[in-house]
């Protein structure tokens, strides 16, 4: 996960995970991309376990302040689960890591959909031919083709934003009536770094985004979870870390719709848990690094999404024990009629 130092202890998702899996007496530790090695063909990671509380505070500020932990070399495969918590885009090479375990451990999200929903083209390429799901997208780093987009278009408005970034980090909303500012734009996201061209995002201005969106946490194909966000005055972006406040919010039966069909995809994809944002009935983002809000939303419904997380974890770990254990029973008879 990212620095244990840069939780925000009020308002931080992982924090609750993390909390709930020590509350129920499961061992946890924490550790960083850094931290990985390879040694004689054996994946370990420098790992902080949690250690010391026998009675766990149920205020998660008070238990991330007294907190504590031993540090040493673990090897990874000995966990039941990883879960993936980082700021996108992940470095590949975390990956390759992961690779040689992938058989061993429950990975939350599994290795090859993380490779695949790495960055925002997920969303972007979701096969939609009728445009029922998700507006027209365009991913480039061609300014000219990007300009032609923009004249051809219907509307007056789209949102540009970079491939790789997260939080609302970069986004905007470009108008044609600015056409003489939009090249200069364009070149500015795509050449911001010397030597090195980045890919960016245009997407149609679907209606009422300028009343924010809204964030779905789904689990395992279904919808746990849901608010409302709105931008602050003057600004595009609904994240909550750019200023958005938050509302209680109920999924509408068009959205429960397009959560089965999303939801259906995500888990042959390996995405088990992963936060979607909605806006006007359409999918804009899907979010499987980090997605936060579950402190949000279980302040606005009075619950604790923590628990449905951490129940499905407990519920796989126990069906992968069962068919490990029918596997070997089914071994141990084999191996007995043989030597008879």
């Amino acid at each position: 996960m990212y620095p244990w130092e840069r939780v925000n202890p009020k308002q931080d998702s992982t924090l609750r995970i993390i909390h709930e899996l020590y509350s129920r007496g499961h061992e946890v530790a924490v550790t960083h991309p850094p931290n990985l090695t390879i040694r004689d063909s054996v994946t370990l990671s420098l790992c902080k376990t949690i250690v010391g509380a026998n009675k766990v505070s149920t205020s998660i500020p008070s238990f991330y302040k007294f907190v504590e932990f031993t540090e040493e070399m673990k090897e990874l495969k000995h966990f039941d689960v990883i879960f993936m918590r980082d700021n996108p885009p992940m470095d590949p090479l975390v990956l390759n890591f992961l690779d040689s375990i992938k058989d061993d451990v429950f990975i939350l999200n599994a290795v090859d959909g993380l490779r695949e929903t790495n960055n925002k083209i997920y969303t972007a390429a979701y096969y939609d031919p009728k445009r029922e799901l998700i507006p027209a997208t365009h991913v480039s780093k061609n300014i000219d083709y990007l300009l032609r987009i923009i004249e051809e278009s219907e509307n007056d408005k789209m949102i540009l934003k970079p491939l790789d970034g997260y939080g609302g980090s970069g986004v905007i909303v470009i108008e044609k009536s600015a056409m003489h500012n939009i090249k200069s734009l364009l070149d500015f996201y795509i050449n911001r770094t010397e030597g090195k061209s980045s890919y960016v995002i245009l997407q149609e201005y679907v209606e009422g985004a300028e009343d924010g969106d809204v964030r779905v946490l789904m689990l395992n194909g279904e919808p746990i979870g849901a608010l409302r966000r709105r931008p602050a005055k003057g600004d595009a972006r609904s994240n909550i870390s750019a200023g958005g406040t938050v509302e209680k919010y109920k999924l509408t039966k068009a959205d429960k719709i397009l959560c089965r069909k999303v939801g259906e995809k995500l888990v042959r994809d390996g995405i088990y848990y992963a936060g979607l944002d909605l806006i006007g009935g359409k999918l804009i983002e899907v979010n499987v690094m980090s997605p936060g809000t579950i402190t949000d939303i279980n302040k606005l419904n009075n619950t604790k999404i923590q628990r449905k997380i951490v129940d499905y974890l407990e519920l796989v770990v126990e069906e992968i024990s069962d068919r490990k254990n029918k596997s070997e029973l089914i071994k141990i008879d084999t191996d007995e009629t043989i030597g008879d």
